[in-house]
């Protein structure tokens, strides 16, 4: 059996996520309490449901704090457990509730949302690094189903660490889910050239841009050689995923360029997962083992 459990903070996406995994054929709960989990895999195996998705969060109190020791018992009994952690900043958090006009599970009347939104973040913080991070501030419903496909896809693959790497444009932020951060922004920018300007780094003038220029070669060989250096560490530390954001200005081009040629490198050592935050497709890229 595989349990897939989303948590995260309100008006991050869970319904949306949800929605997607029981379209994939999941058996979904919603707003389920930590305690019960155990018992509604007990049920479910003996329903014969194979694949079992729950959403978990503040709406169910302080119970949330023994998710944790539950996903330990899951563990135990040899269940293949996925965690998914839907994040967001502040400000985008108080507009989607501005936008639906939906109250936040903390709200009273002595708090503002922004105090409601900050609360239930704190409550929350141990539970991000119990799996895998996704920062949806910048990401359309469409582009967190296609997320959230991929997560599926990624755990029939099975493997020690799945390495992933994340363009992104500083214009946007760096991303929550970011675990570590490679600026290129040094890299002479394609954008100022009007015939690359609308491509993209997956394009192949693009690539022949940059691929043209010294300091590329010598940037590619230093994020590959830290990464050669410490991935292994990561791997004995028993992480279950790695996120490497590269950022340059607006995303479209050198990020996504560094991206791509990295994640063709450490293709054999794991499994890898590359993603483009900036760009208007969302061509996401596997590469097994």
């Amino acid at each position: 059996m595989q349990v897939v459990i989303i948590s995260g903070l309100s008006g991050s996406g869970k319904s949306i996520a949800l929605n997607v995994l029981e379209d994939a054929g999941y058996y979904c709960v919603d707003n389920l309490p930590a305690p019960l989990i155990v018992n509604l895999v007990d049920h479910s195996r003996g329903r014969q449901h194979r694949h079992v998705a729950v959403a978990i969060d503040m709406r169910s109190g302080e119970s949330i704090t023994m998710l944790p020791q539950q996903l330990e018992t899951l563990n135990a009994q040899q269940i293949q457990t996925r965690f998914i952690f839907l994040n967001a900043r502040n400000d985008i958090l108080i507009q989607r509730f501005s936008e639906t006009r939906r109250r936040h599970p903390l709200t009273a009347e002595n708090i503002t949302l922004e105090e409601a939104i900050q609360r239930e973040r704190e409550a929350l913080a141990t539970l991000a690094a119990l799996g895998h991070h996704i920062d949806t501030s910048s990401l359309g419903p469409n582009a967190l189903r296609l997320f959230i496909k991929d997560f599926i896809a990624e755990c029939k693959t099975p493997s020690p660490l799945t390495l992933l790497f994340e363009s992104f444009g500083y214009k946007h932020g760096i991303p929550l889910d970011a675990d570590l951060v490679f600026d290129v922004r040094c890299i002479p920018n394609p954008h100022y050239d009007p015939k690359l300007r609308e491509l993209t780094g997956i394009d192949p003038e693009v690539i022949g841009f940059l691929e043209a220029l010294p300091e590329v070669s010598r940037m590619t060989q230093d994020i590959r050689c830290f990464l050669d250096t410490w991935l292994p560490v990561y791997m004995r530390d028993n992480r279950a995923y790695l996120t490497v954001a590269i950022g340059c200005t607006g995303g479209q081009h050198r990020s996504v360029y560094f991206a791509e040629k990295l994640a063709l490198h450490f293709r054999d050592l794991t499994h890898v997962l590359v993603r483009h935050r900036s760009l208007t497709e969302y061509r996401n890229h596997y590469t097994r083992r």
